[in-house]
């Protein structure tokens, strides 16, 4: 029998865990190695989306381990109003690698707490309370956060937050606003502001995005529309925050994502990458703006802010990163594994687009590539024939969508790990294909 099955540990699981989203995979994960994990038969599964598309340098990284072993024996956790070397140090060097002008940090724990911070301190700042998101967003699932996240949590849970707006995200492959055949992302935001300006009772304090929707299913913004974005918010005396919790740390084939477009934002918010899977976030943003909201009386008080043992972590992910440049393999390895998408795209009609940029990509599933009609019920069939084969995948399907898978190893991911599970994905997909899914 295989140990994946054990009956107490199942019947503790049923009656013990409260579900959080979504359905648990039937098999117990014992133990986790560079891009893989394995199950209790030791079975070895390639994890393509890093985790929960946060184990930036893979699993057990031993310069990581080495730093959390010698902190948790040392230095792990204190009071937050005490200061300790690696929380300064790694607001330093947060200030050294971020666009130029954001100069200070505030260290937290997870990318939701991060966005709350930014969130409360956008509207102590302009002393405004609306705030401005993509429908298709994701931020978190707490307070101001969830008010700001659009694809998904909304229903049975009573009132957002007070002047919570949405506008569609830009999207090519569907695209909503069309010239001489060409998506015109351009006059798409301008109507969007246009009904954000008609809603907005004058007191719009900010605009949250992503500069790639992950959980929207990989919508990037086009070139130019954040730069376009950013100037609709200063007409309006709006901050411009940019959630750059998958799309920091290099995964885009950039430090960070808005450096695309040399766009630097009001306040940047970075979790998941940061932390290579462990809980740590953070929000960067201007002297000025600090100096107004500490003049306000700021306050996010938490139980982990400044904490030393995530800080020191931090330190080491940035280390790790450049001197293993880690940033340009995300380019490479990025185009390896978009070109390997692309041939599976020749070979099956049910894979209706690629994108995404780096080691962060999306393929989306449709029944028809002229139509684009979802197909759903395909894209969760290939996910488990994936998993059964040894592979980890990341699906999401959202109203309208048929499934788009998010695909986001390790930037430390090898040649040939990559080559595999684009073996094990077409051998997915021509197994469903096969059973007429």
């Amino acid at each position: 029998m295989s140990a994946n099955n054990d009956p107490i540990f199942w019947r503790n699981a049923r009656e013990h865990l409260i579900r959080y989203g979504g359905s648990f995979e039937p098999m117990i994960i014992e133990r986790a190695q560079g891009s893989f994990v394995y199950d209790a038969d030791s079975r070895p599964i390639l994890d393509f989306t890093s985790g929960q598309m946060s184990a930036l340098l893979g699993h057990g990284h031993p310069d990581i381990c080495a730093v959390v072993s010698e902190h948790i024996q040392r230095l792990d956790h204190l009071f937050s109003g005490m200061l300790s070397r690696p929380v300064v140090e790694l607001a330093s060097k947060l200030a050294e690698k971020t666009p130029a002008g954001l100069d200070r940090s505030l260290l937290l724990s997870t990318g939701a707490e991060s966005n709350e911070a930014a969130i409360r301190m956008a509207k102590l700042v302009t002393g405004k309370f609306e705030i401005v998101g993509f429908a298709q967003s994701w931020h978190g699932m707490t307070g101001y956060a969830a008010s700001a996240t659009y694809s998904a949590g909304r229903k049975g849970y009573g009132p957002a937050a007070v002047g919570s707006l949405a506008i569609p995200a830009p999207f090519p492959y569907r695209p909503r606003f069309e010239r001489h055949g060409e998506f015109d992302w351009q006059a798409e935001l301008d109507y969007a502001f246009d009904l954000v300006d008609r809603q907005s009772t004058g007191n719009l304090a900010a605009f949250i995005a992503e500069p790639i929707l992950s959980s929207g299913g990989i919508i990037e913004l086009p070139a130019g529309y954040m730069r376009a974005l950013k100037t609709k918010c200063e007409e309006r005396g709006m901050l411009l925050i940019l959630d750059e919790a998958q799309t920091g740390i290099g995964r885009t084939g950039m430090m960070f994502a808005c450096e695309r477009e040399g766009v630097t934002p009001d306040i940047l918010t970075l979790s998941k990458t940061l932390g290579a899977g462990l809980p740590l976030a953070a929000v960067v943003t201007s002297a000025a703006i600090e100096e107004q909201a500490h003049e306000r009386g700021f306050l996010f008080y938490t139980t982990h802010v400044s904490d030393p043992l995530p800080a020191a972590v931090g330190l080491k992910v940035l280390e790790v990163v450049e001197r293993d440049n880690l940033v340009e393999r995300a380019n490479v390895a990025g185009a390896r594994l978009r070109n390997g998408l692309l041939a599976l795209q020749e070979r099956f009609d049910c894979i209706g687009d690629v994108r995404g940029r780096g080691l962060l990509l999306g393929m989306e599933i449709v029944k028809d590539r002229q139509t684009k009609d979802p197909a759903s019920e395909l894209g969760a069939a290939i996910t488990r024939e994936c998993m059964r084969l040894g592979l980890s995948m990341n699906i999401v399907q959202l109203p309208g969508m048929g499934g788009v898978f998010r695909i986001a190893p390790p930037l430390t991911v090898r040649d040939e790990e990559i080559d595999l599970g684009l073996a094990l994905l077409g051998s997915a997909i021509a197994n469903c294909l096969s059973k007429g899914v």
